[in-house]
């Protein structure tokens, strides 16, 4: 199932995309919202499913509508960084012998489609396209992968937006570069883990102003993503509602040859995940 929520931000409505990629149902008769809560829920899942194979959700007239982020009540956005080789390799880091974790805020997060702020004071704010994992069971000290894929609740699209000068060089921490205002578009789907037989075969691509910058694929992580989620198990409880972003593949802008192609206010950044969808956003100061 392909999941989403639409509205304006704090009322969006539950949603389902139907199977020919373009009818949305209306949900909101069925569950309250899309969260965690639903996500343990196997029998509500089930009742979605049923009712979406049998046409008996009414179709959502969508024009005009935001379409906000696909997932409510977000319980914590757990980051993995310099998890792809090429992406090591172009910022001149060594491949890393464990995960590199670091958290963003909830409150990070927005639609697919808002506006990205430019933070004050930004002269390096990057692009990240990332595969995003979304929890759903509580997970603990998980000892295998298959037991970690079985926490698994589906996957997104998320944009990693970062600024480079705070994360790096205002302190010694990233979460100064990571939690600044919008810098986690998510969406537009939530797509449950059955339809995605395999996390390690997804291709990830996002341009700046209609040039390609990033073209990428979830087999050349360094963590796959079932040990990503086994192995922050053992440091954090995992909650479902929980997000895990998994890392960026090379071409971010930090990667280039100098003068280094920053974002600005006006630029325009398209991204996707093979088979969870395409986000875009407009560049704008704070």
């Amino acid at each position: 199932m392909k999941l989403l929520r639409v509205g304006t931000a704090g009322a969006e409505r539950p949603a389902l995309l139907d199977g020919d990629g373009v009818t949305v149902r209306d949900l909101s008769a069925l569950v309250t919202d899309i969260d965690g809560d639903l996500l343990a829920d196997a029998a509500a899942l089930a009742r979605i499913g049923r009712a979406a194979r049998t046409g008996e959700l009414p179709v959502l007239d969508t024009a005009g509508l935001r379409i906000g982020p696909p997932l409510a009540r977000i319980g914590k956005v757990v980051c993995i960084g310099l998890n792809y080789h090429d992406h090591a390799a172009e910022t001149g880091a060594a491949t890393p012998a464990e995960p590199v974790v670091f958290l963003k805020a909830p409150d990070t997060v927005t639609g697919p489609y808002d506006t990205v702020l430019v933070p004050r004071g930004s002269t390096r704010t990057d692009w990240e396209v990332e595969l995003a994992v979304v929890v759903g069971r509580t997970a603990r000290y998980l000892e295998t992968q298959e037991e970690a894929l079985a926490h698994v609740a589906g996957y997104a699209v998320a944009h990693d937006v970062s600024e480079r000068e705070f994360q790096i060089e205002r302190g010694g921490t990233w979460d100064k570069g990571k939690n600044c205002e919008t810098f986690n578009p998510l969406g537009p789907w939530l797509v449950t883990a059955d339809e995605v037989p395999d996390p390690q075969a997804l291709s990830l691509r996002l341009w700046v102003n209609g040039e390609l910058k990033q073209h990428g694929s979830t087999a050349d992580q360094i963590f796959p993503v079932a040990e990503v989620v086994r192995y922050v198990s053992w440091f954090m409880t995992l909650y479902p509602g929980d997000v895990i972003n998994t890392g960026t593949p090379a071409g971010v802008a930090m990667g280039q040859p100098d003068p280094k192609p920053y974002l600005r206010a006006g630029d325009v950044v398209e991204l996707e995940v093979e088979g969870l969808g395409r986000q875009r956003q407009r560049l704008a100061d704070a």
